[in-house]
């Protein structure tokens, strides 16, 4: 009994030094990991961003607009005389070169009116001869007053109204000729046929205003486009410097550049509803990747910058007093810098003033970005170390 109750405040004592004990170890690495958690904290509180270098490069200075492709030339294949279509000679997109056949009218009717016309003029021919040996006759005999005055005159009158009757026969045989000729349908241009609108055995007449057969010339091919009229200024100096102005034609997603080729002209005024300008440009189309109709983004190159500082279109910011992008100092943390911009190409603008060559500017997570801010680079964007290409 002695021993049990000796033993319960040996044990209370025990758990009290225990207990002291493991406060104490606690308190200690406590002191010990405080350092290393608050530079920790520091480096979470830091944005991940992305970044890249402010650089040098010659950068293209485009004009864009929406088009549409139009056919360099249109022609809808009509028949000029009224008969019967007895055949087709083309096949439905088929490339026709100027000349070839397209239809072929029954001729029968035409040939007989042309057949007619000479033998009329042939009559005619025989009677100016008859008329003009009796005149003859009759001009040796005047002045022996063996042959009346009235009846010279009337030969006279009889030979040049024969004469008169033979042009106008040469006249019925040529148009006699030309009808004839337009029984066989030729295509007046280099082209592409599109669908057949009549068939054979049917009759065709000089006032069908549907025709036989569209054909279009589509190599080389044209594109009308739209600019603001404010652009019209840097187009008119591009072209009076001489040479081609370049334009690329491409699709509406704009991820494909279909054809090249070079501006035309520029319309000779400006829509005032639109406020925009037409201008005309033209492209081999070799492949035939552009199609009459179709609609496309054209992509004028006016000018080059050469040796531009440029940096990343998406590192641009737009504040109540202007332009401005956070640059990255040596410290980690981020600047506001103004910025004057120039031209955009692509991912890619030209900064006139407010930063310099080799500056790392911040493009993305700006949003969550103030002046002050201490920045990290994303783990993808710190392997990559993106950089302006230099020219």
């Amino acid at each position: 009994m002695n021993r049990m109750r000796m033993s319960r405040p040996r044990v209370v004592m025990l758990s009290a030094a225990a207990a002291l004990a493991l406060l104490l170890l606690w308190h200690w690495r406590a002191g010990a990991a405080r350092p290393a958690d608050s530079g920790a904290g520091a480096a979470s509180k830091a944005v991940a961003v992305d970044t890249a270098l402010a650089g040098r490069a010659d950068v293209p200075v485009f004009l864009e607009g929406l088009g549409t492709v139009q056919a360099f030339y249109t022609v809808t294949v009509t028949t000029r005389v009224d008969g019967e279509l007895q055949k087709v000679a083309f096949v439905e997109g088929q490339t026709v070169n100027k000349g070839d056949l397209i239809g072929q009218i029954d001729p029968r009717p035409f040939q007989a009116a042309l057949d007619l016309a000479t033998a009329a003029h042939a009559k005619d021919v025989a009677q100016l001869a008859s008329a003009q040996a009796d005149l003859e006759r009759y001009e040796i005999l005047a002045p022996q007053n063996l042959a009346s005055k009235q009846t010279l005159d009337a030969q006279h009158a009889l030979v040049g109204q024969l004469e008169a009757q033979i042009k106008g026969d040469q006249a019925t045989i040529e148009n006699a000729r030309t009808q004839l000729g337009y029984t066989t349908i030729t295509s007046p241009i280099q082209g592409r046929t599109g669908i057949r609108r009549v068939d054979p055995g049917n009759n065709v007449h000089a006032t069908d205003t549907g025709g036989i057969v569209t054909v279009t010339q589509v190599q080389p091919i044209a594109c009308i486009f739209t600019l603001p009229e404010e652009s019209l200024p840097t187009l008119s100096k591009a072209l009076a410097a001489g040479g081609p102005v370049k334009v690329t034609a491409v699709s509406r997603d704009g991820q494909t550049e279909l054809d090249s080729g070079t501006v035309a002209l520029i319309d000779n005024q400006i829509d005032q509803t639109t406020g925009t300008i037409r201008v005309k440009a033209t492209f081999a189309n070799a492949h035939n990747t552009l199609w009459p109709g179709e609609f496309v983004n054209a992509r004028v190159l006016v000018q080059t910058e050469r040796n531009a500082l440029t940096i990343p279109s998406a590192a641009i910011q737009r504040g109540p007093d202007g332009m401005f992008t956070y640059v990255v100092k040596a410290d980690s943390t981020v600047e506001a810098r103004p910025l004057q911009v120039g031209a955009e190409s692509g991912s890619l603008t030209v900064i006139a003033n407010g930063i310099q060559d080799g500056e790392r500017v911040v493009t993305s997570n700006q949003y969550r970005l103030q002046p002050g801010a201490r920045v990290r680079n994303n783990p993808a964007a710190a392997a990559a170390q993106p950089r302006v290409a230099k020219s």
